[in-house]
């Protein structure tokens, strides 16, 4: 019988890599600090408002550090109300998968597959962030096998809505011990969220990479509204006013930990139209102006950035500009940033 899978190579586990490519203690230090002051401001200890914010897939190291140290400049200017997190994706594709594949599969966008080689780009890109900004990243669990090759660089973790109802990534984000935010299906069903929420939270005990695991929970998984996609395949938003009520409500009926959300303002909720999260951003933002109760629930917001405005195919080559979802370009980020800043704690 015809394998129908091919094994090609074994790969080192994770705890073989990190022994080979040690990160440099100094930079644990600052991850060290980091994860501190975000599990402070999702339980209420720091008042500063989260901007999780970066390109849709990091594809290019160099434009990726380059967009990350302007943000570092930035967040030196709004310190005192915004704790900002770049966005570095190196796990993710296309959509379907088909073409681009993500730096982890393809760490030459233009060349093949070599997970090895996308490995290691990865944890290259994540440490020289670091050393260079002092920021630690944000990175979505899109394979949940993958996510311990970068899990002592990394300081916030998303679950996507494609992968929200897998069991193993709610059981992989019981246990990663970071904040992980779980986006809504593309159902839009804020039941399925919160089953994830829940199910992240509490410890589990399951089979991974061939071991018998148990997790202790993650008391900081919270929710990430990202709008949804109707039985016509139109975009619709989840992110205004009675959303959030309606999700404050709900999360007073569970009875779960640290109730929190971030609100994507990409995605479905600005239907990928990616000048919309500007205005997005600051509804949010009225929003819990007008609520006690919604201050205390919306932590911060996911936006798409890059140098460039918008998008392009692989062989345009433009560089620092996305090659999968659109995303706002540099000035008008730095505007927004700052205009929300100033407006945060109003």
């Amino acid at each position: 019988m015809e394998l129908e899978m091919e094994f090609i190579r074994k790969l080192p586990s994770p705890q073989e890599l990190k022994m080979e490519h040690p990160v440099d203690p100094g930079l644990y230090q600052i991850k060290t600090r980091r994860d501190q002051e975000i599990r402070d401001i999702l339980t209420g200890k720091d008042a500063r408002f989260l901007l999780i914010i970066g390109p849709c897939s990091a594809d290019n190291e160099d434009a990726v550090t380059e967009y990350c140290t302007r943000l570092a400049r930035v967040q030196e200017e709004v310190k005192e109300t915004l704790f900002l997190i770049p966005r570095v994706y190196t796990n993710k594709p296309r959509t379907i998968g088909v073409g681009y594949k993500g730096m982890l599969h393809q760490p030459d966008p233009h060349g093949g597959e070599d997970m090895l080689k996308g490995i290691l780009a990865c944890r290259k890109m994540h440490e020289r962030v670091i050393r260079e900004t002092g920021f630690t990243c944000a990175e979505e669990i899109l394979y949940p096998e993958n996510h311990r090759y970068l899990s002592d660089l990394i300081s916030y973790a998303a679950i996507g809505a494609r992968s929200v109802e897998d069991q193993l990534h709610r059981m992989i984000a019981s246990g990663v011990g970071i904040p992980v935010g779980m986006k809504n299906p593309t159902s839009g069903d804020i039941s399925v969220m919160l089953n994830s929420i829940a199910a992240a939270q509490h410890e589990q005990q399951f089979l991974f990479r061939g071991w018998e695991v148990r997790t202790k929970g993650n008391p900081l998984a919270h929710a990430i509204l990202r709008g949804y996609v109707d039985q016509f395949g139109r975009s619709l938003p989840n992110y205004h006013y009675e959303d959030l009520v309606r999700l404050h409500e709900s999360y007073g009926k569970r009875g779960l930990s640290h109730p929190a959300v971030i609100i994507d303002a990409n995605h479905a909720n600005s239907g990928k139209k990616y000048l919309e999260q500007v205005r997005i951003a600051n509804d949010v933002l009225y929003s819990r102006h007008m609520n006690p109760d919604l201050r205390k629930l919306v932590k911060g917001i996911m936006i798409e950035s890059y140098l460039e405005d918008g998008s392009q195919s692989i062989e345009e080559g433009v560089y620092g500009k996305s090659i999968t979802d659109p995303c706002l370009g540099w000035e008008k980020t730095e505007a927004l940033i700052k205009e929300l800043a100033g407006r945060v704690q109003g």
